[in-house]
């Protein structure tokens, strides 16, 4: 029975096909990414240097407003995990969810981007806050209950590698699409003003494009029987909600594993993400320089991603993992060079961090559905939310703290901020911790990862044997 056939009962979500996943499947998820990977691109491009630069508010507040939104997303995040498995028990299907968050999140994200700097700092860090916060959640809607389907998509070790490879393979389009196209979306109308506003616009409504078809993918809602039992227990709350997703991290030794190893690269690389402007702008003296950093890093990444999934199929996820994590360390450090010698050798070792990325990427999202199955044996299935939901949780604060990370170390090393069309002079310290946010940090926090992944105890003969 196909997952997709309309009106048609849903199978169990642990009772999943074992043959291999339809291209048409797959390619459907995988667009899902185009939405996934161009919110969580953009925003952290973009989002501190258009508080500093654009609306005139001082790097620490910048870095406070966007940790407070990413800090509701913490909250909510499991609580929406808890609540599409409900769905999913109730109705059979994540789908409504989904297509919430995939409607309301291009006017929000618009929204995000179109504070008057007119108003002030202080009315532009709240208008920023408010609408961010809004988009997080809509994106949060779609989200959860996105990482939940590979797990009821396949029971099968490679098949959950091959269809979370070719998510990110468009994963790293998104970023690169997102990453370059957003940069001159903004520089197209020659005002700053209006430049963002324009790249909110056109940004918002591709993201939701990309979720709406990835809601596809999920299964069709199953009519209840009028003669079906009603439910004796009670409709949980929020506070239940939130518990059913500390419960899995509690009871799952290697998802905490996973997770802890998933949030350091997140923090790193969130890091990398939100100080990519400022090396463009104050390290190679062009804004526009930020759209050749991110073709050197996801250029690459589009031939990795299907190398990775090779390699994993080969000697196994983990081990996978652990090497794409070294070498994007090794490239990291080696960006502090610019410091001394600025220049384009700098897009080698980013190039080479791309590599890396892909692997980072899709390895651990294909480990996590595996991971639930390891937990639905003693568990019980339809748990896939609130694993999902903490999952996001964990991500969005790693990505949150690396954007908190740059606005404190250029507080700390005297960043100067300013408004749109006003020109200053940035110490040589700022300079220096600029650097240092892209290159020394990134680095030490995948060390610190690896750390945390040699915990990881689960291997394929623990997913094929079951």
């Amino acid at each position: 029975m196909s997952i997709d056939a309309p009106g048609a009962a849903a199978a169990p979500a642990s009772s999943p096909s074992p043959t291999r996943l339809p291209a048409g499947t797959i390619g459907r998820y995988a667009i899902g990414s185009l939405g996934t990977g161009g919110f969580a691109t953009l925003p952290g491009l973009v989002l501190t240097y258009y508080l500093t630069d654009s609306l005139g508010v001082a790097a620490l507040a910048a870095g406070v407003v966007i940790t407070l939104a990413k800090v509701w997303d913490v909250v909510i995040d499991p609580v929406i995990g808890a609540l599409t498995d409900r769905d999913l028990a109730r109705h059979g299907t994540r789908r409504r969810l989904m297509l919430i968050g995939a409607l309301s999140l291009p006017v929000l994200f618009a929204l995000t981007f179109a504070a008057p700097p007119s108003l002030g700092p202080v009315v532009g860090a709240i208008w920023v806050f408010l609408a961010f916060t809004l988009t997080a959640t809509a994106f949060s809607l779609f989200q959860v209950p996105y990482i939940a389907l590979p797990a009821e998509l396949t029971p099968r070790y490679d098949e959950r590698t091959r269809l979370l490879t070719w998510r990110v393979v468009v994963l790293t389009l998104a970023i690169l699409l997102f990453g370059a196209g957003g940069p001159a979306l903004r520089s197209l109308t020659g005002d700053p003003v209006t430049g963002y506003l324009l790249m909110g616009i056109v940004a918002g409504v591709v993201i939701a494009l990309g979720m709406l078809i990835a809601t596809t993918v999920a299964m069709r809602a199953v009519a209840i029987p009028t003669d079906a039992p009603a439910e004796s227990a009670p409709n949980p709350g929020i506070r239940e909600h939130f518990a059913a997703g500390i419960r899995a991290l509690r009871r799952s030794a290697p998802f905490r594993a996973l997770l802890s190893t998933f949030v350091l690269q997140a923090l790193a690389t969130g890091l990398m993400l939100a100080g990519a402007q400022y090396i463009a702008t104050w390290v190679l003296h062009s804004e526009d320089a930020v759209t050749f950093l991110f073709v050197a890093l996801i250029a690459p990444a589009l031939f990795a991603a299907p190398a990775w999934g090779v390699l994993a199929r080969r000697i196994g996820k983990e081990r996978a993992f652990a090497i794409a994590s070294v070498v994007f360390a090794v490239a990291a450090l080696t960006i502090v060079g610019v410091l001394w010698a600025p220049g384009d050798w700098i897009y080698v070792p980013v190039g080479l961090a791309g590599i890396a990325y892909a692997g980072m990427q899709s390895l651990p999202m294909a480990m996590l559905p595996d991971v639930i199955s390891h937990d639905e044996r003693t568990s019980g299935p339809g748990q896939a939310g609130s694993f999902s939901g903490v999952w996001t949780a964990g991500e969005t604060v790693g990505f949150a703290l690396g954007a908190t990370a740059l606005a404190l170390i250029l507080a700390v090393t005297g960043y100067v901020s300013s408004t749109a069309g006003q020109a200053v002079e940035q110490p040589e310290a700022a300079i220096a911790g600029i650097v240092v946010s892209f290159s020394v940090a990134p680095a030490a926090l995948i060390v610190l990862s690896l750390l945390t992944l040699a915990r990881y105890r689960l291997r394929r003969a623990d997913i094929e044997t079951a």
